[in-house]
């Protein structure tokens, strides 16, 4: 098995690949990474001796003044590649750039020059060397006003902010599990490569991406609908916006429960896209669930009886406990890359209506098991 270690393991592609790696237990191993080995040769050296793969992802994206980037980001590359050739590595070391190579910017010229930096190092060396361009990554858990304009517009919409657009342009966008595919296939192939191009999946307008979110906070965190998602990259915006609300907050959230002296309905869920519905009953004590996925939309509305439904998002130690009770019809939906359960603790048999927005298919379940 390929043992893999990620510098900037923590940070927002890295932990989209470090969990995906997880996926395939009997191919990698994950060897752990944290920043301060790079203040620390001892831990730094030890750190590349395991690995068979490095994924060099750390870098610094922002700061006030451009020198402090470029340092900083030369500055790693470099103290990896003197830990590789302290070691003798052999590792095949795969490098995260940016389109942004070729601007006048220190940014670019730090990455650009540190891809060089890690050529040379290849060329002298029985190690192998794969430099990604990569265009500009949104996704689940990247940081607003410092990952991308999809982060900070997410994070003020769904907190009830008004984002601003500076610059009307066009944006070329990968999402980050395409992303992850993509350096997962290259690791796959054990071929070094001095510079490969990274395809963009999606172009918009910053405009037309606003309207978009504008249409999700207003559709589905206002009023509780599932909108219509017409391609790949909508369902992948919309995931990628529902992960920036509140949602200790959010859930779960009240149906509208309309009585006469015949009893009383409840409307469910709106859609603007098909799936799979689903009834079960669950008997007192019984748990379930404990497992997540990485692109499903899911609802889980209690009708009767007592539920305990819990949620952690993968890699963190938070359980969010949120209780519902059928005598007021409730529902939480289940964002994606967290595991969650469903819990019957009450005395009577409790009734829960299930949501998904894709038929469930045994080759391609999108479902892994992990307790809460």
């Amino acid at each position: 098995m390929l043992k893999i270690g990620i510098t900037g393991q923590a940070g927002f592609v890295g932990t989209h690949l470090y969990n995906t790696i997880g996926l395939f237990p009997n191919e990698f191993v994950r060897v752990d990474f944290k920043k301060e080995y790079f203040e620390d040769e001892t831990k730094l050296d030890d750190f590349v001796s395991q690995c068979d793969v490095i994924v060099h992802l750390a870098a610094m994206n922002r700061h006030n003044d451009p020198q402090v980037i470029y340092d900083t980001n030369l500055g790693l590359v470099k103290r990896l590649v003197n830990s590789l050739n302290k070691t003798s590595s052999k590792a095949h070391v795969l490098f995260s750039s940016s389109t942004q190579e070729e601007r006048d910017n220190l940014y670019g010229k730090s990455k650009k020059e540190g891809r060089e930096l890690m050529i040379n190092w290849a060329g002298n060396s029985e190690g192998k060397f794969t430099g990604m361009i990569i265009p500009n990554v949104f996704g689940p858990f990247g940081h607003p006003n410092y990952n991308s304009v999809v982060a900070t517009f997410c994070h003020k919409l769904s907190h009830d902010e008004k984002p601003v657009i500076d610059v009307d342009g066009d944006l070329k966008l990968i999402y980050v599990g395409e992303l992850v595919n993509a350096i997962i296939s290259e690791i796959r192939s054990k071929k070094g490569k001095s510079e490969i191009l990274i395809p963009y999946t999606s172009e918009s307008k910053v405009s037309q991406l606003l309207a978009l979110l504008e249409k999700f906070k207003l559709e589905y965190q206002d009023k509780g609908i599932i909108p219509s998602i017409e391609t790949t990259f909508e369902l992948n915006l919309f995931n990628t916006f529902r992960c920036y609300m509140d949602i200790k907050k959010h859930y779960p959230v009240k149906f509208v429960e309309h009585t006469d002296p015949r009893g009383s309905f409840v409307e469910i869920i709106r859609l603007g896209v098909g799936g799979q519905v689903s009834f079960s009953t669950t008997v007192p004590g019984i748990t379930r669930g404990n497992h997540y996925h990485t692109r499903k939309i899911e609802r889980f509305a209690v009708i009767k009886g007592k539920a305990l439904i819990q949620l952690r998002r993968i890699g963190t130690d938070e359980v969010l406990d949120f209780y519902l009770d059928g005598n007021e019809p409730a529902y939480v939906d289940m964002p994606i890359w967290y595991t969650h359960n469903i819990k019957n603790v009450g005395e009577e048999v409790l009734y829960t209506n299930f949501w998904i927005n894709e038929f469930y298919d045994p080759n391609d379940p999108d479902t892994y098991f992990e307790n809460v």
